[in-house]
């Protein structure tokens, strides 16, 4: 290549151009707007949720705490193993107080048997809490599932944008040659 000069195609339709339009450049930014809100926005929307998550996780851990309880009914046996029935279970809470209640427990205990529930700091039952390892997994999934849903936004709003931008490029050329068409000779109507 002697005495030529090389043009730098980076940023392409930025650079001057006789045949750009306005609009080439819009869908320029738009395109650009939707690439760092994907990066950007997708990462950030991850990484907030979770944390948000590893929270509540982590509270969870520090709140609940588990209680003996006695079964007061018999379970029905199940044919597979990891089968939990409701039953009717009392146990008593931190601050000394009995309570009655239903929870899912293994199947094929007898009335009076021991069983582990977990409690929040009311004495009310609920769920155990996630394991460490159970919460990182959870935190995870739910953070690369903000990250995907706020990048398909973003690319659904890009998407849609440069469609708007197509379907007004496409009329615009309409008019267009509406004005330089008859200029071309002869019409084959």
């Amino acid at each position: 290549m002697s005495g030529g000069r090389r043009t730098k195609k980076t940023l392409w339709r930025w650079r001057s151009n006789p045949l750009r339009r306005r609009d080439d450049v819009l869908e320029a930014w738009v395109v650009l707007a939707v690439w760092v809100l994907i990066a950007v926005g997708g990462t950030f929307a991850g990484v907030v949720t979770a944390r948000a998550a590893g929270d509540v996780f982590d509270r969870q851990r520090a709140e609940r705490e588990p209680v003996r309880a006695v079964l007061l009914m018999d379970t029905p046996q199940a044919a597979a193993n990891a089968y939990r029935s409701m039953a009717k279970v009392r146990w008593i809470a931190g601050d000394g107080s009995s309570h009655t209640g239903k929870a899912l427990v293994e199947s094929g205990k007898k009335a009076g048997s021991r069983v582990t529930l977990w409690t929040d700091p009311w004495g009310d039952l609920v769920t155990a809490p996630p394991s460490p390892t159970e919460a990182a997994v959870e935190a995870g999934l739910l953070g690369t599932a903000a990250a995907l849903a706020a990048s398909g936004l973003a690319f659904g709003a890009g998407g849609l944008a440069r469609w708007r931008l197509e379907r007004r490029r496409i009329a615009q050329w309409g008019r267009e040659w509406d004005l330089v068409g008859p200029q071309w000779g002869h019409r084959t109507r």
